[in-house]
């Protein structure tokens, strides 16, 4: 199986979203209610439907960047929020971006690459973090598919590959899932190592 564009522009089409929750995670909300800095530089990589960037819009937050792999969810988001500069919209491999970010947010992007490519994404997050920035999101923390998203995982695992590249400040369970997702997250936030 193809994880390509076309594989997740098919997704939204036929409406298959089974990580959309249809509003902002309330873990990444929590945290991100701390962070003063209304121009801090954020980046959503597979954003999907960004409910976290529509929040942190209304909240003030003027340099989010959305990041997706699918036009549908990017078109979608700038419908629904006229006002959010377009060229904070990437349409474009996750791989292929650049610049630096003071924060990123994961939520369900990481479970939706093919595990051999985990060990890229540790790296390229390493690359797009400044370093006094933050990687920040939530993990599944249970097994799930081998041969499909959303793959899963566990703390040890994570441990492992994120040490390389970061000090770990967090990465317990998630004690603010939404219920269906109770106790099989984990919060993470990490800070590049220098």
């Amino acid at each position: 199986m193809e994880l390509n564009e076309s594989y997740w522009t098919d997704r939204y089409k036929s409406n298959q979203l089974g990580w959309d929750i249809g509003y902002p995670s309330p873990a990444i909300v929590q945290f991100m209610e701390t962070v003063e800095e209304k121009n801090a530089r954020i980046l959503i990589p597979g954003c999907g439907n960004a409910y976290e960037a529509a929040y942190l819009w209304k909240k003030g937050y003027t340099n989010v960047h959305l990041l997706d792999f699918s036009v549908i969810p990017l078109k979608k988001f700038s419908h629904d929020n006229p006002e959010f500069p377009k060229g904070q919209l990437l349409n474009m491999d996750f791989f292929d971006v650049e610049g630096d970010y003071d924060y990123i947010i994961e939520q369900t992007f990481f479970c939706a690459l093919k595990p051999q490519l985990r060990e890229n994404y540790a790296k390229k997050m390493y690359e797009l973090v400044k370093p006094t920035g933050q990687l920040l999101g939530l993990l599944f923390d249970i097994p799930l598919f081998d041969d499909r998203p959303p793959f899963g995982g566990n703390k040890e695992e994570y441990k492992n590959l994120f040490s390389k590249y970061f000090n770990i400040l967090k990465m317990d369970t998630a004690y603010n899932s939404i219920p269906e997702r109770q106790g099989s997250e984990l919060f993470i936030r990490m800070v590049p190592k220098n």
